[in-house]
């Protein structure tokens, strides 16, 4: 079994690399839930299965073929570019300059995790809560959560937000298993955000 030692600390410019790495990867492995979400709605079904009968009723097997699949290849088009246009525009402006955007003021903070797994180092931030997968499984989340939590506490904060998707089932399995939350869901194009609002008590 790996050894692994976790350190939570404050980021340190020489983290930009990875934690721009880290972030890219965590965002795009989303693409493929939110195109199963989508893909699997009703409205989105019927499209599906209507394009196929057209192609049918037009007396072609490939024309059955053929229209259903150019609209698959729409949609995961579409949330391929919901997500990397979503990336490539943090990383031209809050995460160009993490300590400038995260660390300027009194009451904002950039945390990462540094684990060493027999020995190498692997580096997890909670910029929407994206873990290395070789750090996953750990209780890391939960670790990097109550980080923030705490960290609002002490600075005197009366209630922490975290934002989310539905794609994002891990991290929605973790916000309500910390309990004392309540949730409202915001709907998108392809997904639904979910806020969840923490309310932090005086101990």
């Amino acid at each position: 079994m790996a050894s692994i030692h976790l350190l939570i600390r404050k980021y340190e410019p020489s983290d930009k690399d990875a934690a721009c790495r880290l972030f890219r990867t965590g965002i795009l492995e989303h693409i493929h839930p939110c195109f199963h979400n989508a893909m699997t709605t009703p409205l989105y079904i019927f499209i599906t299965v209507a394009l196929s009968a057209a192609g049918i009723l037009l007396g072609s097997v490939l024309g059955a073929l053929v229209l259903p699949g150019i609209w698959v290849g729409l949609i995961y088009y579409s949330c391929h570019g919901l997500y990397s246009s979503f990336v490539l525009a943090k990383l031209q402006t809050d995460m160009r300059d993490i300590s400038r955007s995260y660390l300027s003021r009194p009451g904002d903070c950039f945390w990462v995790a540094e684990a060493q797994i027999d020995g190498t180092s692997q580096i997890g931030e909670l910029f929407r809560m994206i873990i290395s997968p070789l750090c996953r499984r750990m209780g890391l989340g939960a670790r990097l959560t109550q980080t923030v939590i705490d960290f609002c506490k002490e600075h005197g904060f009366s209630e922490v937000v975290l934002e989310t998707s539905t794609t994002q089932a891990a991290a929605v399995a973790l916000y309500k298993k910390l309990g004392r939350s309540s949730f409202r869901s915001v709907p998108s194009n392809l997904l639904k955000v979910m806020k969840m609002f923490f309310k932090i008590s005086a101990v």
